[in-house]
């Protein structure tokens, strides 16, 4: 009988160890998952527009010219000359992108496609959704960052290798270009809730939390300076840089309002 005891009271104390193990990580995945599926809806879903014209694309919120040339396998030069597009090759969300020959006709005016009720809207809508390149413009950058009521800053300095893109939970962040080893800083000022590597996909990470609704995540470290509970100061080092799988250097980095990802570039300063 009383070895039947101990086994239950050993069963009973490592069932409680891989719950407090397992209850975390949880916890933090549901965090970065964002709260609720209504936050990854594509951004072009069909209300307010008409069906895509054949040899049309319809423009995605965080669309590049060059990545559509990539996807579609046309020189993006071509597809500039088609759009009658200019550098620095602005696209705006929900307008028609011609994706084959003209064939001699012209092509349809930005709100082709739309019905009367979004056409009122098209210039507000225009004016937020502008994606000049992957990276940041003075027309976005720290556009929200006012409304956030942090004072954000780089947490390091490089190229956009990979930009966000709203509703594709592959791009909830931005992709900098950094040598591996160099020092990653706290965004702003906050308190670090975590810092492992639990969370599939991100490598080790360091997750911040700035107030109430935001926090900031730093994926793919090679090293993690700091700890849970710690303080941090904006522009503080928390992490080394880590590499992509290919070896080149670089930081994953996201904002998160209310645990849904926004685009980091809205709240970062201009890049130096």
């Amino acid at each position: 009988m009383q070895l039947v005891r101990r086994r239950r009271l050993g069963l009973l104390r490592l069932s409680a160890k891989l719950l407090r193990v397992a209850l975390p990580i949880a916890l933090l995945a549901a965090l970065l998952a964002g709260c609720g599926a209504g936050g990854l809806a594509p951004v072009d879903s069909r209300g307010g527009f008409g069906p895509v014209p054949p040899g049309y694309y319809r423009i995605r919120r965080g669309d590049t010219l060059s990545e559509i040339a990539e996807r579609r396998r046309i020189r993006m030069r071509t597809l500039a000359v088609w759009n009658d597009l200019r550098p620095p090759y602005p696209l705006y969300a929900g307008d028609l992108l011609r994706i084959e020959p003209p064939d001699g006709r012209s092509r349809p005016p930005r709100n082709a496609g739309r019905t009367a009720s979004s056409r009122s809207a098209a210039p507000r809508r225009q004016a937020r959704t502008m994606q000049t390149s992957a990276r940041p413009s003075a027309a976005i950058a720290g556009a929200g960052a006012a409304s956030s009521r942090i004072h954000w800053t780089w947490p390091v300095q490089g190229p956009i290798t990979q930009g966000f893109r709203d509703g594709d939970r592959t791009r909830q962040g931005v992709r900098i270009g950094v040598a591996e080893g160099a020092p990653v800083a706290a965004a702003a000022d906050g308190t670090v809730v975590y810092s492992g590597s639990g969370l599939k996909g991100y490598g080790n990470l360091i997750i911040v939390k700035h107030n109430a609704r935001y926090l900031s995540a730093y994926g793919f470290n090679r090293e993690l300076l700091a700890r849970e509970g710690d303080r941090v100061k904006r522009g503080q080092r928390v992490a080394l840089a880590g590499r992509a799988a290919n070896g080149e250097g670089l930081l994953h980095f996201e904002i998160r309002r209310d645990g849904v990802a926004v685009d980091p570039l809205r709240f970062l300063p201009p890049a130096r």
